[in-house]
């Protein structure tokens, strides 16, 4: 009994994935495309996204999204205040307007690319559990329920841990010294005015020697709040994040004699704490070209959120290989050549800028290095400021 065949399945339903299917069906291309959550609201998709001018923004033209997209945009979004652990305001930036870095909610922005695709192209509830080569440049994809299919072209859209890296690479993310505390702090203004005044209308940095809070303004009026800490990898196993009111005082440890605005980010949040460690592959992870498959991403180049470039470098990644393939049409060796090459470059330099981000962030003399990067005394990191 032959298995189903699919000519190209991605497997992950993240940015990346969703872009690569949207801008392939705008060329007539199909695509199969499978995610192991059991429907698109399974997860919530975080905070806000800056999408840049030289890549996700260029990658939501590629998709026809780009007019939707603005429509999306929060209105302010691009401001950034900069402050010391006494809550001392040593930078705060206004939303100056000229678009290089909107911000949207992720969730919408996925939303949006959902959208675009008709019903039955994602397959939900389709965990992949692993792949082999057959040859020729096809594969057989397994799923968690046992069935296989085929397909002509492999796409490793499936983040950090990917199931089709392997195909490829032996490389894992390691964990790179530093581990997040999520927090949420809803209806700001009303419920949370204190804290709502100390984040402003965009992004803040409040930063000390391995260790910070990093919080920016949904387009819902509530705080997205990253705590930030430079850590053992089991620090967070010592903590018992069923428990949120022990779980706060073993955060707030870490920011004894920090100004009480900045621990109320914390103290003040409302639901659960999500802990979150922060890894990456090797700056510069690159594979040796392997027929009928291909990775964007993470799955491709995770890297730290110092340089706000990972959801970024996902779409663009899924909009270069869907034109790559659109380019090439009947020889996809050559169109895999031509997307991996460019790819990997400019992933290797986003890495880099994003480890050096993390150092900028989090040294001895925090904040200082970052007010010098937006005042001109630093050279950007990547053309952008550090994002969570």
């Amino acid at each position: 009994m032959s298995l189903p065949h699919h000519p190209t399945a991605i497997v992950g339903a993240g940015l990346g994935g969703l872009v690569l299917a949207r801008v392939l069906r705008v060329h007539g291309v199909e695509a199969a495309v499978f995610d192991l959550d059991a429907s698109p609201a399974a997860r919530t998709q975080g905070g806000m996204l800056d999408i840049h001018d030289d890549s996700g923004q260029p990658a939501l033209r590629a998709a026809g999204l780009y007019d939707a997209f603005l429509a999306h945009v929060h209105p302010g979004g691009e401001a950034t205040r900069v402050l010391d652990k006494d809550a001392r305001v040593l930078l705060d930036t206004p939303d100056d307007g000229d678009g290089g870095r909107p911000e949207i909610d992720r969730g919408e922005l996925r939303r949006l690319l959902l959208g675009s695709l008709p019903e039955g192209v994602i397959r939900w509830g389709a965990k992949v559990t692993g792949a082999r080569p057959l040859g020729a440049g096809r594969h057989q994809v397994t799923l968690d329920d046992g069935t296989s299919f085929t397909t002509d072209l492999l796409v490793g859209a499936d983040g950090a841990w990917s199931r089709v890296r392997p195909l490829v690479s032996d490389a894992r993310p390691a964990y790179t010294g530093i581990s997040f505390v999520e927090a949420h702090l809803p209806d700001a203004d009303v419920r949370h005015p204190v804290s709502a005044g100390v984040v402003g209308g965009g992004m803040l940095f409040a930063l000390g020697a391995g260790r910070g809070f990093l919080a920016h303004r949904e387009s819902d009026g509530g705080l997205h709040v990253y705590t930030a800490v430079a850590a053992a990898e089991e620090w967070l196993d010592g903590i018992d994040f069923t428990d949120t009111e022990a779980a706060r005082r073993a955060v707030l440890e870490h920011f004894d004699g920090w100004d009480e605005s900045l621990r109320a980010l914390v103290a003040d949040a409302e639901g659960m704490l999500v802990p979150r460690r922060i890894h990456a592959l090797p700056v510069g992870h690159r594979w040796a070209r392997t027929p009928g498959v291909t990775l964007l991403g993470d799955a491709a180049h995770l890297m730290s959120p110092f340089a706000g470039e990972g959801a970024n470098l996902a779409l663009i990644d899924g909009a270069d290989l869907a034109l790559a393939l659109v380019a090439h049409p009947g020889d996809t060796e050559a169109a895999l050549d031509a997307y991996e090459e460019k790819m990997l470059a400019r992933a290797e330099r986003s890495a880099a800028d994003s480890a050096r981000g993390g150092e900028l962030l989090f040294r001895a003399d925090a904040p200082r290095g970052l007010v010098d990067m937006f005042t001109g005394g630093l050279p950007e990191v990547s053309g952008s400021a550090p994002s969570a």
